[in-house]
């Protein structure tokens, strides 16, 4: 297994803002070597999300309609929200809320791989933090995918990482959010 202390984020590009006024969006796109079927169980399958999400689930998350608890990893008290399924297309849709904020993910066939992309409603004062910590965490869901796991790296643990604070001051430089 490599270690988070060997693993070190690439470069603060592959997250955008969609504004609209004080509703902010984060877009970030990651291409994965991975096919769109062996993506969706890791983003649907509770096993796999605790290789690299940061949140635990419940239940499956591929299935429209369905509710699951999500307990956020690594909070000081439990951070334990219930959410419905919004819609689960397999393998190149996935909606649901968790957090108070909407997530979308999207999965394209690209080359062999999947593009995965994200939308995720987030307050805008923390916006350039989600793209630090999504950022890391499609690194450590890519790690897994191949066989190389980082293990997870969530939490307020994450935010000590080196790799997540120059990855947070790039993503609020970028998005005008100030460090």
């Amino acid at each position: 297994m490599t270690t988070p202390k060997q693993y070190s984020p690439g470069p603060a590009n592959l997250a955008r803002v969609q504004k609209d006024g004080e509703n902010w969006t984060l877009v970030l796109v990651r291409q994965l070597r991975h096919s769109p079927e062996k993506v969706w169980q890791a983003l649907t399958n509770p096993a796999q999300l605790r290789e690299w999400a940061p949140f635990d689930a419940d239940g499956n998350m591929g299935i429209a309609g369905t509710t699951v608890k999500l307990n956020t990893v690594g909070t000081p008290t439990p951070m334990i929200s219930e959410t419905r399924i919004k819609r689960a297309d397999a393998p190149n849709l996935l909606e649901y809320s968790w957090g108070g904020g909407d997530l979308r993910r999207e999965l394209q066939d690209f080359g062999g791989g999947t593009r995965l992309t994200l939308w995720h409603n987030i307050d805008r004062r923390y916006i350039a933090m989600g793209a630090a910590g999504w950022h890391i965490c499609f690194d450590v869901l890519d790690h897994a995918l191949s066989g190389t796991p980082l293990g997870r790296i969530v939490g307020p643990e994450t935010m000590k990482f080196e790799g997540w604070q120059r990855l947070n001051a790039d993503y609020a430089k970028q998005f005008g959010t100030g460090s």
